[in-house]
């Protein structure tokens, strides 16, 4: 095993003495006429990480995938901007300063002086000058300036309402924080519902452009792009308006399917509705309030899901405005306040789970959609609960929900559906009954948070004149950092802290009292990206010159689970800022990639609170970075789950043991490949040949002698191979392609075992230390420690370090093999080889393997089965 404790330590404080990570100050923007060749910015980020702990392998997979593009396209001489920080709000950094009895102040930050640490002793290639730390006075005093520019637009806002509650951590959360299971997404408890006053930022007025502007989002993952689609959720329908004769009033119902409304027999309302207590009549109150506790006790997901549904009468009735029939008000818990307009008028005829509410409770079904092609089987003459309607289907074991022809519905009768809907939707509007609506699923964004460990919110409570922003000059509201108790209470512990909450109104100068609720750790996170490029201004969050140079982000790398989370908050708060003119885009990342997960040996997600992480210290110090993130980019895709073991650590040493005996072996033995060694290229034949000796760019003109051409050809094809599946983050295969080249390496320095003085010799020697120089120079992106030692053995540091080198570009020319030797099996097991011109038809193949010398023998005059050709590789006689 080579000693790859002191390589790596040698180039690791190398990198770092000579500042190699630094950001280049000589940058343009992509899109400008001049930004072309070395002057090309690009701006490559990793998801920050949050500092609960010291990272993980799971961050060391994120951050990994992210240093070996960073690596590649530095090398293809682009001025990359590649920044690192630290998301050290929030609970997941409270959380664990609780458990450990610790300031959370105190806890982060020793955390991020271990992380960073670790970070560095990975190599991996951040600019450390622009690190930055959320919860600091000089990033959070920023915050606070962004939440007061939305309130100022009026996006920010404060409400009563109801909102979801984890009872373990104490603290509402935003719905994109509540888990497909109805649990908080950091500690998996299950989420109810409060009525509190809150801050929110209203990104639904953002909904539309959010929803337009994935089609910007070309080079985002689809899986992605679907999900926020879903999110938003827009749903364009009808608002109708049923009146309730015993209040004098009306309520307003949502749907997408106004052809059915003369198919109403119920309308379903949700529990938190406001009209609720009003519609009940005395003799339901009871079973009315013992319904909805109890309803106000499942969580979303639960009130959602598929299946059997329930609810209450209220006694009462409205109106349909359509055919003056009386309805049915029924309490339903699958019907959500925020939803529409809270309000679901039942169909049971043409909805499943309409059909199954009113079979359940006994309520009429009424046919007003036939099929085009047949009836469906009813009879007439029925009343129930004092509501008359003339049909009942017999037969229907489910509701009807394609589209059709309208009967039983006044004038629209023999309407198809499709037709029925715009002529019921412009008659409710003529007559003023309704009107076209468009509702969306995504809800403002709750930015409030009991909790202390968050930046404070900037506003100032006066009984004279309300709500009063701090003002910009005197920001950062500093968090207390010496404080009573910071366990959560069910109310921020901030209320206590007299010396912050106590002030003077800016206004009138009564006194007053601060917010003491801090704001969602994701809107720290939603800004972040732009604070790298001017991570030191103190007289502003960025600069927008600065800004406009590197972002848009070209390639943003982190995991999937953000997607109706920081993916969406990011795009709003930069939709935000380019609405107040601090931006010149609006869309802040041109790129997305999503990393898997990584899995223990048995199959399991790595986490913290399972116990079953592996530590990259511990990995640095048994194996070595460079085996470590081999051994994790060969496992799998860098988009799929990775199954972490020792077997693959195992593998990923005894490759770079290979090729550390093959690169010093070479480098002893082999001097460096000169012109003289190679022939010439006739003028015209494979174009440019300009570059230095050393250059992948030499054109050859290669003799046919043993396995030269195939080796020339094979470094091209494996150039050509890795340059593009490093440009999709398609690490496995690259180094699939790596290890293949150095197989016919080893295959070609056999052939030297016999010097000779000839010119084939000489040059099938010259084309093997360049063979040699090719492979270091495409692992380095995956090995830099060991490639830059073995680079540095070649004679190839000329420069100050192989990223300094240019990134090889293969010649077409040479993709393709004028001869191949083709391996000949006889039931599988290879018997003879036969080297044929790369055109020769299948059929010429199979006669010329029939008539090889050993093939003749073993045979024995007997007749094939069959005969497999598998192009450029071998062919296989079954007998």
């Amino acid at each position: 095993m080579y000693d790859f404790k002191s390589i790596e330590a040698k180039w690791r404080e190398y990198w770092e003495k000579e500042n190699i990570y630094r950001t280049p100050p000589d940058v343009t923007s992509g899109d400008s006429p001049e930004s072309v060749g070395a002057k090309e910015k690009f701006y490559l980020l990793e998801m920050f990480a949050y500092p609960s702990g010291d990272i993980h392998i799971g961050h060391f997979r994120n951050y990994a995938i992210g240093d070996a593009y960073y690596r590649y396209k530095r090398m293809t001489g682009a001025k990359i901007l590649h920044p690192f920080g630290w998301d050290a709000f929030g609970l997941p950094a409270e959380e664990a300063a609780i458990k450990h009895k610790q300031h959370p102040r105190d806890w982060t930050l020793n955390n991020i002086n271990i992380s960073r640490t670790t970070l560095k002793n990975l190599s991996i290639s951040y600019d450390w000058e622009r690190e930055i730390t959320t919860c600091l006075p000089d990033y959070y005093k920023w915050t606070q300036w962004l939440f007061l520019q939305l309130y100022k637009k009026g996006l920010a806002y404060q409400s009563d309402s109801p909102v979801n509650w984890c009872p373990s951590c104490k603290t509402v959360l935003a719905n994109e924080q509540v888990s497909a299971l109805g649990t908080c997404w950091r500690c998996e408890t299950a989420v109810t519902k409060r009525n509190l006053k809150q801050w929110f930022f209203r990104i639904t007025a953002y909904a539309q452009r959010l929803l337009d502007d994935i089609a910007k989002l070309q080079h985002w993952p689809e899986n992605i792009k679907a999900m926020q689609r879903n999110w938003i959720g827009r749903s364009e329908g009808t608002e109708i308006n049923f009146q309730i004769p015993n209040l004098k009033s009306q309520i307003s119902v949502f749907t997408t399917r106004p052809d059915t409304i003369y198919g109403v027999t119920f309308i379903a309302i949700a529990p938190e509705h406001p009209l609720v207590k009003d519609l009940t009549l005395p003799q339901y109150k009871k079973q009315v309030d013992d319904y909805i506790n109890k309803a106000v006790g499942k969580s979303e997901i639960e009130r959602s899901a598929v299946g059997e549904k329930d609810g209450v009468f209220t006694g009462s009735f409205a109106t349909n405005p359509l055919s003056g029939e009386k309805v049915q008000l029924w309490i339903a818990d699958y019907v959500l306040l925020h939803y529409g307009t809270g309000v679901v008028m039942g169909v049971p005829a043409h909805d499943q789970r309409d059909f199954l509410f009113a079979k359940k409770y006994n309520i009429p079904i009424r046919v007003v959609i036939s099929p085009r092609d047949k009836d469906i089987p009813a009879k007439a003459g029925w009343e129930r609960n004092g509501i008359v309607g003339p049909l009942i289907p017999e037969t229907m074991s489910e509701a009807y929900v394609d589209e059709g022809i309208m009967t039983n519905s006044g004038p629209f009768n023999g309407l198809p559906s499709g037709e029925g809907i715009k002529k019921v939707t412009e008659y409710v509007q003529m007559h003023k009954m309704g009107e076209s609506k468009v509702y969306y699923r995504i809800k403002d964004w709750l930015i409030s948070r009991q909790r202390y460990w968050g930046a404070p919110i900037p506003m100032i409570h006066c009984p004279k004149c309300g709500v009063v922003p701090v003002k910009e000059s005197d920001l950062p509201v500093l968090l207390p950092e010496k404080i009573k108790d910071f366990i959560p209470k069910g109310r921020s512990p901030l209320s206590d802290e007299s010396s912050f909450i106590n002030v003077k109104c800016y206004k009138c100068g009564t006194p007053a009292l601060r917010d003491a609720d801090t704001m969602d750790t994701f809107v720290c996170s939603s800004w972040y990206h732009l604070r790298y490029v001017d991570a030191h201004n103190d007289k502003e969050p960025f600069s927008k010159s600065s800004v406009n140079k590197y972002l848009p982000i070209d390639l943003y790398i982190g995991g999937s689970e953000h997607a109706c989370g920081h993916l969406i908050y990011f795009r709003f708060i930069t939709k935000v800022l380019y609405d107040i003119g601090c931006l010149d885009f609006d869309e802040p990342a041109i790129r997305l990639f999503n990393h898997g997960m990584v899995l223990d040996e048995k199959g399991k997600v790595m986490s913290k609170s399972k116990g079953n992480v592996v530590s990259p210290a511990q990995l640095i110090d048994q194996h070595g970075v460079d085996v470590g993130r081999v051994a994790m980019f060969f496992a799998a895709p860098s988009e799929g789950e990775m199954l972490w073991s020792n077997k693959g650590l195992l593998g990923a040493r005894r490759f770079l043991n290979r090729v550390y005996q093959l690169v010093t072996e070479i480098s002893q033995k082999t001097p460096v490949c000169r012109p003289e060694h190679l022939p010439t290229v006739p003028a015209g034949k494979t174009g440019d040949t300009s570059g230095e000796d050393n250059s992948a760019e030499t054109r050859l003109l290669v003799p046919r002698i043993g396995g030269m051409d195939e080796l020339y050809s094979k470094m091209h094809r494996t150039i050509k191979q890795v340059t593009e599946d490093i440009e999709v983050l398609h690490y496995n295969t690259a180094l699939s392609a790596i290890m293949e080249l150095i197989n016919n390496i080893f295959e070609v320095k056999n052939l030297l075992k016999h010097p000779t003085r000839s010119a084939d010799y000489k040059a099938l020697q010259g084309v093997l230390r360049k063979a040699v120089d090719i492979t270091v120079l495409l692992l380095s992106p995956f090995a830099p420690h060991l490639c830059e030692e073995l680079w540095s053995r070649l004679g190839g540091n000329k420069k100050k370090s192989i990223l300094l080198e240019k990134w090889l570009s293969h010649n077409p020319s040479a993709l393709k093999l004028k001869q191949v030797e083709l391996a000949i099996q006889i039931n599988g097991k290879v018997r003879s080889r036969i080297t044929l011109p790369t055109e020769t038809p299948e059929d010429e193949i199979k006669q010329l393997v029939l008539k090889d010398d050993k093939v003749k023998v073993l045979l024995q005059g007997k007749t094939p089965k069959k005969i497999i050709v598998i192009p450029t590789r071998l062919v296989n006689i079954v007998v």
